[in-house]
């Protein structure tokens, strides 16, 4: 069996074009989060690692644009 990058790539980036259209930007955070929980507890039958990397990047979405909003407010001072 052999996992092609590329195309991984391709829907992970297709899936968080997706969140960000149809998912609000508080509940993306609170969305992120609940990822992120969940793939601490990865070990059990239903709940996996793979929540990790994916509440991280979701958490991102509104995480980015704060990150610059306070940093191109703190150049203006």
């Amino acid at each position: 069996m052999r996992l092609d990058l590329g195309s991984l790539r391709g829907r992970l980036a297709r899936l968080l074009v997706r969140v960000r259209r149809t998912v609000p930007p508080g509940l993306r955070t609170i969305l992120g989060l609940v990822l992120i929980a969940g793939g601490v507890f990865g070990f059990l039958p239903v709940l996996g690692f793979w929540m990790l990397p994916l509440g991280v990047l979701v958490v991102m979405l509104d995480l980015k644009p704060l990150w610059a909003w306070f940093k191109g407010r703190g150049d203006r001072r």
